[in-house]
């Protein structure tokens, strides 16, 4: 780690006085009642601006949002401006619809995401760029006290993730992640799960067995023209400069079409272990009681391709152990879903019908045909009571983030709880590229007496992009 990264590092955790294990466990909201916020005011309306426009923001992000009658989005950021208008069409469309009114919000849009966060009118916005592209503007939207929603994994780094958890503690926002598995819009059978595991109704926790895809090799690597109206320095961002080619950045034609290539190459992110994982290790952490947290000991091995453009992992292994003596076995040989395996039981979650999303791949991955199981059926319908352990019970993920905005409560998914679910992906990352044991201190957040392991922790920025170059005051 460098020197600057050092005073980075030490210059944050001074000036913003943070601790993470500081962090006051979270509480189910209440909701205001709309004779308060007068629900049909304007006024009182959260104003909106949507960052990147692409599969996610079409067909989850936004929909989910504005479907709120307390949300209006008024804004579209994207750097490529033919995604940029489509926004545009899309968010008015979707508004004309709903309230029978042509001009109901004229979109504002914007090449530059940085213009759309000094928008005054702007009270939120909404992140769904591509991984390397989550936590800076996630930071910059903070400091200009935005109230923040935010694509997973929340960062490319565990030390980008670690600065922006600490701003947006320190500005006092609303932050949601989108990992909507803990609310019941993403499967009721997920916070049931672990409510019975924390309860103990498969005796003392011993390992959780998680499933994640992985991905294949492939991708086109001839160069090509640069698209007319793609600003591809600003996609690039952080990451090094490097050759146009389509299937490095996302289809030209469709923006719900073929799955973008940048999940599947390295320079942007890490593949299926953070693409999914973040998912499944926070339904883990979540049951284990460790969202605070991160592993001790992590071991791994994976297959990475030697041909084609692509070159995220492929078929992989991690154990990583736990100070609570929980081992977490993570790999793409298990069902798509998480496994609590107790002294007297285990218990079984996955998504409806155990399917993962129709673009990503699920090669060699067993079939799943119940998405909530137990060793004994009367597990699954053991009554939590009152005196026992409830967990947060969130409606659907966009609606608690406008709910905890609207009364101030924190959500479901929070900045530091979502830092260490992706943390504990990365530190898996780190060990399968490593081939090695390692000893991770999740308190200080470094690998114990390995400097080669600790130089993953972070990454070169590219000026001017990257969370090295926000400007703090």
């Amino acid at each position: 780690m460098s020197h600057s990264t050092k005073g980075r590092r030490k210059f944050l955790k001074n000036s913003l006085a943070l601790s993470a294990g500081g962090l006051i466990l979270h509480g189910a909201p209440t909701i205001v009642p709309s004779t308060v916020f007068g629900k049909n005011a304007p006024s009182n309306k959260i104003n909106i601006g949507q960052i990147g426009f692409g599969r996610i923001a079409m067909t989850h992000d936004l929909p989910e949002t504005m479907k709120n009658e307390v949300a209006r989005v008024i804004a579209v950021a994207d750097v490529d401006r033919n995604r940029m208008q489509k926004g545009k069409t899309f968010i008015e469309g979707y508004y004309a619809k709903k309230t029978g009114k042509a001009n109901y919000v004229d979109a504002k849009t914007y090449e530059d995401y940085k213009e759309l966060i000094a928008n005054k009118d702007i009270d939120a916005v909404i992140i769904s760029t591509p991984d390397h592209w989550h936590a800076q503007p996630a930071m910059e939207a903070a400091l200009a006290k935005k109230h923040v929603y935010l694509q997973k994994p929340t960062s490319l780094t565990i030390e980008e993730g670690r600065s922006m958890s600490d701003i947006v503690r320190k500005m006092g926002v609303t932050f949601q992640l989108g990992s909507q598995q803990r609310s019941r819009g993403g499967g009721v059978q997920f916070r049931k799960a672990c409510e019975l595991v924390r309860n103990g109704r498969i005796g003392k926790l011993k390992e959780v067995h998680v499933g994640l895809p992985a991905d294949p090799s492939g991708g086109v690597t001839t160069e090509m023209p640069i698209p007319e109206g793609l600003n591809y320095d600003m996609w690039l961002g952080s990451t090094p400069y490097i050759y146009y080619t389509q299937d490095r950045v996302h289809d030209q034609k469709e923006i719900n079409g073929p799955r973008p290539g940048w999940l599947r190459l390295e320079q942007f992110g890490a593949g299926m272990i953070t693409g999914w994982g973040v998912h499944h290790i926070d339904i883990a952490h979540w049951g284990m009681n460790t969202e605070l947290t991160g592993p001790i000991e992590i071991t791994g091995a994976a297959e990475f391709p030697t041909t084609g453009l692509w070159n995220v992992h492929g078929d992989y292994k991690v154990e990583a152990k736990y100070a609570n003596g929980v081992t977490m076995f993570v790999n793409s040989e298990n069902p798509n879903g998480v496994k609590f395996v107790g002294e007297d039981g285990w218990i079984f979650v996955t998504r409806g019908a155990g399917s993962v999303t129709g673009s990503d791949p699920t090669t060699g991955q067993p079939k799943v045909n119940k998405a909530f199981n137990a060793s004994d059926p009367a597990i699954l319908t053991s009554v939590i009571k009152p005196n026992e352990i409830h967990l947060y019970d969130s409606p659907e993920q966009h609606q608690n983030w406008l709910e905890c905005i609207q009364n101030k409560k924190e959500t479901i998914s929070p900045a530091e709880v979502a830092h260490r679910s992706c943390s504990a992906c990365l530190v898996s990352f780190a060990a399968m590229k490593m081939g090695t044991k390692l000893y991770w201190d999740p308190k200080k957040e470094i690998f114990k007496d390995n400097i080669e392991a600790n130089k993953l922790l972070s990454r070169p920025q590219r000026f001017p992009y990257g969370t090295n170059y926000v400007n703090l005051k």
